[in-house]
């Protein structure tokens, strides 16, 4: 009765989206048959008809709810004009089931029906999302909850707080512009009078370097995304902040609240004023549990957070985007009828040349490639004098080890006295062994892109150029990314975990996506313990579009290749 009270709650926060669509395939009596339709639908979101990809008719697709040890049979049927997919993010099955057509499969043509089967082997929040062309940011993506054998946590209520961004142009349009203009999105530029204001702040020629040095390397600190408000609606479990959801409670009961970053481009900050959040798992593993008041979520990852209301007043869930752009919100109360105060929306904060440091190495060590270099050795002198006028900011050296810093490559814009996630407080709560010893090999990825042609990679090398990276099966693997570029970049392995080196040892979190800052240094820990060929990409969708992708292939030693 208590699984099935946890689902009836997890569906009331998100009717009609959340529709779970089982029943008993013919023929077997363990496993049950869930069934998708894609297809292409008119919707009006945002006050104006627009064209969506959905799964079964809903945006977002259905919430799928799974056991942990079920044989799972998913019938994806296309009822479109081209090509679909679906990958089912951070899950461990074989390959050939993960859904991305040229890596692991041929795609679903259109009238035709594919059968993904595996046995799922996990428990935790997921999700999953189309992977052909840009049909993941025109609506094709839903969330994936996956009940454990054995449920450690009890709580009353366990709602899905899905987030996305809703494009108001066609993505194909926007990916365009920015080819042509890759700021063409930045609507929050440094004016006249920001320049006055600056001079007054830091001094005539400290400024006058400041701009210079921004100019010369084409960006502009307040290039914190690519794609902003500008052209995003931003929704919560597919609904605008304008459409009043609701999260119901009673005062003293324990909710389970399961983030999703569904979005293609955006990162957010998350808060409920007024309520401490505790944290109990990040990309579906459970971690041990860390209090806080806010944290960011990048795109494509999840968090699971604790709540306990004591009082009969309603709360905002409030996710602002990473550059302020805008926002989802959505309420959460003991009555329907209730709404709560929205908080004041905060400023952005500007990246400085220090926060960039990083990347302007990168470019010089790069600057002999024709894809990626843009950067005179005139521009890299006064970059480099701008890093050394800054470096005061960098007197910690790896600000992914900052609580308050972690998140964004520049300095968080919250109250000094809220505690906001930083990687390094997830550990997890069993030791892994596997850990122990130096791995068996080491990798270095850069990861680089010109902003000014909009063109990223790894290594200087777009997808359709690269060589696939080869591992051995039962190899252990350190990847180290160096982020060369002034982007947050969130990279997911399919198929494979990749465990953060956070300093916490063998208790170093397990996750399915690692977002890596701009100028960042961090490396990951990834068992190679899965046979096949598999997509290691940045989860930005425009940035994997344009080339910031491989194919990884984990291979027996028979199959080894000189």
């Amino acid at each position: 009765m208590r699984n099935s009270g946890r689902r009836f709650y997890l569906l009331e926060a998100c009717l009609p989206a959340c529709i779970v669509l089982t029943s008993l395939a013919p023929g077997q009596v363990s496993a049950d048959v869930y069934r998708l339709a894609i297809s292409e639908k008119s919707i009006n979101l945002i006050g104006e008809t627009q064209s969506a990809l959905m799964a079964n008719d809903v945006l977002p697709a259905p919430t799928l709810h799974w056991r942990e040890g079920e044989d799972v049979t998913l019938q994806v049927t296309n009822l479109l004009k081209e090509q679909t997919s679906i990958h089912w993010h951070g899950i461990v099955l074989p390959y050939q089931m993960d859904g991305v057509p040229g890596i692991s499969f041929d795609g679903i043509a259109p009238g035709q029906t594919f059968s993904y089967q595996f046995k799922v082997k996990q428990n935790g929040t997921y999700w999953y999302h189309g992977h052909s062309g840009m049909q993941e940011q025109q609506g094709l993506f839903g969330a994936l909850i996956i009940e454990p054998e054995h449920e450690p946590i009890v709580v009353d209520r366990d709602y899905v707080v899905l987030l996305s961004d809703w494009p108001q142009a066609d993505p194909h349009r926007t990916l365009a512009r920015l080819k042509k203009q890759s700021d063409y999105y930045n609507f929050q530029k440094r004016t006249v009078g920001d320049f006055f204001a600056d001079m007054q702040r830091l001094g005539v020629w400290e400024t006058i370097a400041d701009r210079w040095a921004w100019g010369d390397m084409r960006m502009v600190p307040t290039d914190l995304a690519d794609v902003t408000g500008a052209t995003y609606r931003f929704l919560i479990n597919g609904q605008t902040s304008q459409a009043n959801l609701h999260y119901l409670f009673k005062p003293h009961e324990k909710l389970r609240l399961r983030f999703i970053n569904a979005s293609a481009m955006t990162h957010f900050d998350v808060r409920i004023p007024g309520m401490k959040m505790q944290v109990i798992a990040a990309d579906g593993q459970p971690i041990v549990p860390v209090y806080i008041d806010e944290f960011r979520i990048a795109v494509a990852e999840t968090y699971d957070v604790l709540i306990q209301p004591q009082t009969a007043q309603a709360y905002s869930i409030f996710a602002e985007a990473m550059d302020r752009s805008g926002y989802a919100s959505a309420t959460l109360a003991p009555d329907a009828t209730m709404q709560a105060t929205l908080p004041e929306m905060r400023p952005i904060t500007l990246l400085s040349m220090a926060d960039m440091g990083g990347g302007h190495a990168g470019h010089q060590q790069t600057a002999a490639s024709a894809e990626t270099a843009d950067l005179s050795e005139q521009h890299k002198a006064h970059a480099d004098v701008m890093v050394a006028a800054h470096a005061h900011a960098h007197e910690h050296a790896d600000t992914a080890m900052s609580p308050h810093t972690d998140h964004s490559g520049h300095e968080q814009a919250a109250p000094a006295s809220s505690e906001v996630l930083s990687y390094q407080q997830l550990q997890a709560p069993e030791p892994n062994h596997g850990l122990m010893g130096p791995p068996d090999r080491e990798i270095t990825l850069r990861l680089t892109g010109n902003m000014y042609r909009y063109i990223w990679a790894f290594d200087d090398v777009k997808f359709a150029d690269a060589e696939p990276i080869r591992v051995k099966l039962a190899e252990r693997i350190r990847f180290t990314y160096i982020n060369q570029t002034m982007m947050n970049h969130p990279i997911h392995i399919h198929g494979l975990w990749q465990y953060l080196d956070n300093g916490n040892g063998m208790y170093n979190p397990k996750k399915h996506v690692i977002n890596v800052k701009p100028g960042q240094t961090l490396s990951v820990d990834v068992p190679a313990d899965a046979e096949g060929e598999w997509a290691f990409h940045c989860h930005l969708l425009y940035h994997m579009d344009t080339g910031m992708f491989r194919k990884l292939i984990v291979e027996r030693v028979e199959h080894e290749h000189p």
